[in-house]
């Protein structure tokens, strides 16, 4: 590699700022290792504003602009980052920006977003047609005001070199960390895996959670001003998660019979009751598992899930990992 590649990351006013230098810190990184290693630096990092002056962060810090982005030929970048934050609907409502970043998709290598800059991407109709994740909180936001994108809010990114599972020149992450994960797989697509393996080592992260992978967000308890006729069953369920919760059971603790019953959790959750009780069974799970408070199998046995193979078959239905590989990646002990 004789010249080293442009990484550039777009910021503006209330961007997350850990979106910016979260994945930028990753090249960097890469930078430092292939030093040690005696060889030349693999990137040239560049940050891009309305102008290059300081800008303030959604956080209260400032980052400084290297130069404007409009000022910037997007033929000269390697790859551009588009991070989100809280000022990202002022920015999906310029129309300069987004002329740019048309420009950017048909002249730079590799085109990603951050969290909710995948909004920002979508705004700019790059997006159209193909695969595309965010934070959970916004994946509505994404399918909703941008029905020709294809949605999948259930995954870390979609970038995949191999175009089997993403694509290799316009991809998205989902939120914070998950921007981390992108740029740990970009390092290991033009630097190899050993090198993007001690990049994580020294960043102490975890090398490398696959794209496809769930974001790992709580289920949380719907407040009852959303399902007012459900409140005191929802609340009832997760103290109750070994003990019988078939419909049945269900309809007969909420005083209602299990056609209505199943009315009611549509109609105000948008969810069956038998799929709400799994999900809620398997995020109690997911917590004992990375709190190392107890075995697969008792695990499952508390949770209601019975036999461990039930447990198994759950989690990767819902996280798309199995129960062990869970504890290992993210229990308490894990890395110890």
């Amino acid at each position: 590699m004789d010249t080293p590649r442009r990484i550039a990351c777009l910021i503006y006013p209330e961007v997350m700022s850990l979106d910016v230098t979260g994945p930028l810190q990753v090249f960097a990184s890469a930078n430092v290792e292939r030093q040690r290693q005696g060889l030349p630096a693999a990137y040239a990092l560049l940050v891009l504003g309305e102008a290059a002056t300081p800008v303030a962060t959604s956080a209260g810090l400032r980052i400084c602009a290297d130069a404007a982005w409009s000022a910037t030929d997007p033929a000269s970048l390697d790859t551009l980052l588009v991070p989100g934050g809280l000022g990202v609907d002022a920015q999906c409502a310029n129309p300069a920006l987004l002329a740019w970043l048309r420009q950017a998709e048909a002249r730079t290598r590799r085109l990603g977003s951050v969290c909710s800059g995948a909004l920002l991407l979508a705004a700019a109709g790059v997006l159209d047609g193909r695969s595309a994740t965010t934070h959970w909180a916004d994946v509505d936001a994404l399918r909703d005001g941008y029905p020709a994108v294809q949605v999948q809010g259930d995954r870390l990114h979609t970038y995949d070199p191999s175009r089997r599972d993403g694509d290799d020149h316009v991809f998205t992450s989902a939120g914070v960390t998950a921007g981390i994960d992108l740029a740990l797989a970009l390092v290991e697509a033009d630097l190899g895996r050993p090198l993007a393996l001690a990049v994580a080592r020294r960043l102490v992260m975890f090398l490398k959670r696959p794209g496809g992978q769930a974001q790992f967000s709580a289920w949380l308890t719907p407040e009852p001003v959303r399902a007012p006729r459900l409140a005191a069953l929802l609340e009832w369920i997760p103290a109750h998660l070994g003990a019988d919760l078939s419909l049945e059971a269900l309809a007969e603790q909420a005083c209602m019979s299990p056609r209505t019953l199943s009315r009611v959790f549509i109609n105000e959750l948008g969810v069956a009751p038998g799929r709400y009780v799994e999900r809620v069974r398997v995020e109690a799970a997911r917590a004992l598992l990375q709190d190392a408070q107890a075995s697969i199998g008792t695990v499952a046995r508390l949770c209601g899930f019975g036999h461990p193979e039930n447990l198994r078959r759950s989690f990767h239905k819902h996280l798309a990992v199995s129960p062990q590989e869970y504890a290992e990646r993210f229990g308490l002990l894990a890395g110890a």
